[in-house]
């Protein structure tokens, strides 16, 4: 068995998400002056977590936001990033650059929710989630050629996570485990993904919790971390175990709106 963390970690804002546009994949912006003192905000916040593995979506918001995580860390500054596509955001097809609005009414007009709907040219939601099951299957691959099945882990310390939920420390859950990655990516993939983790996964989750915030939509740089328990399989590493320690946190964020008043 091989245990290891993933924290996720969405972008920091853009002009496009201050004007509430869509941007999806062909839309390719720079981090706006908030997003990059957001980056930095949450670099802070991880600073002393050493990260063994970075993985980041190839867009420029996203690997913005890696840097400034890295350049912020106690630990890993120097550390590789690997640009990985199948983490980039959600493509909204035609509703690409528009207002948000628009999509919504593209939806109305076709009698569909909007949760529900796909522009034409887009990802649908499903599609999001087989791009991250894609992902995992890469990620654990990577992680045990990399760290091998011998890497300590500790079933003793992940039960601390359930009661680390609400103490907003950026070490919360990791308690036991010695083999973290850091995942960079988007808002809407960070939703499929913790869907797909805790609705078809049967990741198990903090007491207490409900799955609707869990899966609640991702803040700019909004922090979700996982803890995942892999088992040696012919095939290749396969899960045996995944559960959730928090999502969505956005503790980094009050600091930041803190100093601006």
């Amino acid at each position: 068995m091989f245990t290891f963390s993933l924290t996720l970690v969405r972008h920091g804002e853009t002009p496009y998400n201050k004007d509430k546009l869509l941007q999806g994949q062909g839309v390719d912006t720079d981090l706006s002056e908030t997003g990059i003192r957001q980056g930095e905000a949450v670099g802070k916040y991880l600073r002393d977590i050493r990260f063994n593995n970075v993985f980041v979506s190839n867009l420029r918001r996203a690997m913005q936001t890696a840097e400034l995580i890295l350049k912020n860390s106690a630990h890993c500054s120097d550390a590789e990033m690997v640009l990985e596509p199948l983490l980039r955001e959600r493509c909204f097809g035609i509703a690409e650059g528009r207002p948000k609005e628009d999509m919504k009414n593209m939806a109305n007009a076709s009698g569909m929710a909007c949760r529900d709907y796909t522009p034409p040219g887009g990802e649908t939601f499903d599609q999001v989630k087989l791009r991250f099951k894609k992902f995992l299957n890469v990620l654990f691959i990577r992680m045990v050629e990399e760290h091998g099945w011998s890497a300590p882990d500790s079933p003793e310390g992940a039960v601390e996570a359930e009661e680390e939920l609400h103490c907003g420390l950026a070490e919360d859950g990791l308690n036991g485990v010695s083999v973290h990655a850091l995942a960079v990516s988007h808002g809407t993939y960070m939703c499929a993904a913790a869907k797909h983790l805790l609705e078809d996964s049967s990741c198990s989750i903090p007491a207490g919790a409900k799955v609707s915030r869990l899966t609640a939509p991702v803040p700019n740089t909004g922090i979700s971390r996982f803890i995942f328990t892999l088992k040696k399989c012919e095939s290749g590493p396969q899960l045996a175990d995944v559960r959730c320690v928090f999502t969505n946190r956005k503790d980094h964020l009050e600091t930041l709106k803190a100093a601006e008043h």
